[in-house]
């Protein structure tokens, strides 16, 4: 059988398949259930900036004017305090996983501004999580607002944040730059230990019945894979960070082209949702049997060995493959018929 260790954000991993941020681990029950099912670590649900301010808000106005008051603001958002149990609550899931569970624990956090919530990272430092990963959730609404402002926040925001931790940082990347690889290079040069392609942004749908904008979730699906693997073979061996992929991991043949990229980890939670936890081990079993008829004796032999800088011809990764791809569809015979 073949080796299936790695290492992510310095952390020594039984395999590359994680889980990512989702239901699944927002309890410790569920967390030893996927560590059971052979997953080599997890990422918790994220903490957003809203809801760490909220709480920071509450506690001047409770101080100040009496339990009784609240911020308007507050208004605006969800029920932000008792998602993910809650700020307190936050850090008692950490504590208890880290006791119940042997794998890594990845903390999660959510925002876009450079403000007091990020000193919540050095709580679940203490708290005991393995990580934590930015996750960059961004909507620029207003025109005046340039793209180098937005980018410059970014990149302010994992500096702040690095220099208030000692444990390794992940920062989420969205796939809606003009440039990711260089967005992947700048945000390396700001000391993160590992970029993530890529972030799935859930945007609002439209109701014509009532005539509402309402909220719109949909599980990933592996089409949307191949994105992120033309992003990672890019981005390896420019950079130092570990690369990560999650969106789009649906089977072992997946994990498997991921780390062909160049990436250390690949993300699962969809296709545990729709096929149960269990479904990480029979990936796991796939890749071993992968591995041993390709005659690979570790997953590391592999990683990156099909990214731009490795492949005999890298224009695959560039405008002539775009070309190739358009002319390679065949309309079927009967596409005409009425």
């Amino acid at each position: 059988m073949s080796d299936l260790r790695t290492k992510y954000l310095g952390l020594d991993l039984k395999s590359p398949l994680l889980a990512s941020a989702s239901p699944l681990s927002e309890s410790v029950d569920h967390i030893k259930r996927l560590e059971d099912h052979q997953i080599a670590g997890v990422v918790l649900p994220s903490l957003f900036e809203e809801q760490l301010e909220i709480e920071s808000m509450s506690l001047d106005y409770d101080l100040a004017r009496g339990a009784e008051s609240f911020p308007e603001s507050a208004n605006f958002f969800p029920d932000l305090q008792t998602y993910n149990l809650g700020p307190d609550g936050y850090l008692e899931l950490i504590r208890h996983a880290k006791e119940s569970v042997g794998i890594p624990i990845i903390a999660s956090l959510n925002g876009i501004s450079d403000g007091g919530w990020l000193q919540y990272a050095k709580l679940m430092e203490q708290a005991g999580a393995d990580a934590i990963e930015l996750n960059i959730y961004s909507i620029t609404t207003d025109p005046a607002v340039s793209s180098s402002e937005v980018e410059q926040n970014y990149i302010d925001l994992v500096r702040h944040l690095k220099r208030s931790i000692r444990i390794p940082l992940a920062v989420k990347l969205s796939p809606f730059f003009s440039a990711p690889a260089n967005m992947g290079v700048r945000f390396d040069e700001a000391r993160a230990n590992g970029i993530v392609l890529f972030n799935r942004f859930y945007q609002p749908d439209f109701d014509i019945d009532e005539l509402e904008v309402v909220p719109s979730l949909a599980l990933s699906r592996p089409e949307e894979l191949s994105m992120r693997l033309h992003w990672t073979a890019l981005m390896y061996g420019h950079v130092q960070a570990d690369l990560g992929i999650t969106g789009g991991v649906h089977s072992a043949k997946d994990v498997l082209k991921c780390v062909l990229a160049g990436a250390k980890v690949a993300f699962m939670t969809s296709a545990l949702l729709r096929n149960g936890v269990h479904h990480a081990a029979h990936v796991l079993s796939e890749m071993n049997r992968w591995l041993d008829e390709h005659e690979y004796t570790s997953i590391q032999q592999m990683c990156g060995s099909m990214s731009h800088g490795a492949v005999a011809d890298p224009t695959a990764f560039e405008r002539g493959n775009y070309m190739k791809v358009l002319s390679s569809y065949t309309l079927k015979a009967n596409v005409f018929n009425d």
